[in-house]
């Protein structure tokens, strides 16, 4: 599976575009602060977008080719980016080492996915966010990209459950909205959007909206 991420990624032109997905433009566009995570970040379009923004962010993803292409990305930005290169499987997450958490399309096995998912509370600061970003099982009528078998794909009641209990959801919703991001993610597309924060009790800063 490296192999076939390490091709895509080493292609000219970028996988799934330079630009941020959707979902996260629109909800960061002004400057912010704080640690942030992207997981499966491939070629780094959403973490290279949030350090123009002022956060300080780690690309995780197990392509070391898409991890090259980050720092690519980067560098043109002319911001910083930390790239770190492991495998959800049995990447451990640090207790409360971050303020936010993006996954954008990083679909995984169904048990693997559950896995993350349920870590990821315990690895947020106090009053940290989550964005998530997957797509629906409507997405195969469409087929314009994403995996084609049907356990990979989210549901919003799905995602919460193994997200567990803990959180606010201020977005949960199935969203249906043309895509460009490069050759892979082009046309009408159905993906689940989740915005959430922890409910542990601390001192919070606010959701950057």
């Amino acid at each position: 599976m490296k192999e076939y991420w390490n091709q895509r990624f080493s292609e000219a032109e970028y996988a799934y575009g330079d630009a941020p997905h959707v979902s996260v433009r629109e909800q960061f566009g002004v400057p912010g602060s704080g640690r942030v995570l992207c997981l499966a970040e491939g070629q780094g379009r959403n973490a290279v977008y949030l350090a123009r923004l002022g956060y300080d962010v780690t690309a995780l993803d197990f392509s070391e080719v898409g991890l090259e292409r980050a720092q690519e990305l980067a560098s043109r930005a002319g911001v910083r980016i930390h790239c770190l290169q492991a495998d959800l499987s049995t990447y451990v997450f640090e207790p409360e080492a971050w303020d936010g958490i993006v996954s954008v399309f990083g679909h995984l096995p169904a048990p693997l996915r559950a896995r993350v998912n349920a870590q990821l509370h315990s690895a947020l600061k106090p009053g940290g966010w989550l964005q998530l970003v997957g797509y629906h099982p409507k997405q195969l009528t469409y087929a314009t990209g994403g995996p084609q078998e049907p356990s990979m794909l989210y549901t919003v009641e799905g995602l919460q459950a193994e997200l567990g209990a803990g959180w606010i959801f201020d977005v949960a919703e199935v969203v249906e909205r043309e895509l460009e991001e490069g050759p892979y993610h082009r046309g009408i597309s159905a993906f689940v959007h989740l915005l959430a924060r922890s409910q542990q009790p601390a001192t919070r800063n606010p959701l950057p909206l």
